[in-house]
C-alpha cells in the first residue's frame, strides 16, 4: 500500500476530527448527528496516520506531491 496522502492533507483531517470531537464533547452535536460525526472523525484519524485513503485510488488522487524517482531528468 503506497501513501496518497501528503502532509497538509493529513493535518486537515486531524484537524477536522479534532473539531469533530470538540463539537461531540461539548454536546454542540448529538445524536445520530454526533455518531456520524464520530465514525468520520476516526476514519480521518486513521487515514491520516497511515498515510493512505483508499476513496483517492479510483479517482486518481494523490496529494504527496512528486511521486518517487520522478523528478526531472
Amino acid at each position: 500500500m503506497q501513501t496518497n496522502m501528503g502532509t497538509i492533507d493529513r493535518g486537515v483531517r486531524v484537524a477536522v476530527a479534532i473539531l469533530f470531537a470538540i463539537l461531540i464533547l461539548t454536546n454542540v452535536v448529538s445524536g445520530w448527528l454526533a455518531i456520524v460525526l464520530g465514525v468520520l472523525a476516526a476514519v480521518f484519524v486513521l487515514t491520516s496516520l497511515i498515510g493512505f485513503c483508499p476513496l483517492y485510488l479510483p479517482f486518481g488522487i494523490n496529494t504527496c506531491g512528486r511521486p518517487a524517482g520522478k523528478g526531472r531528468a
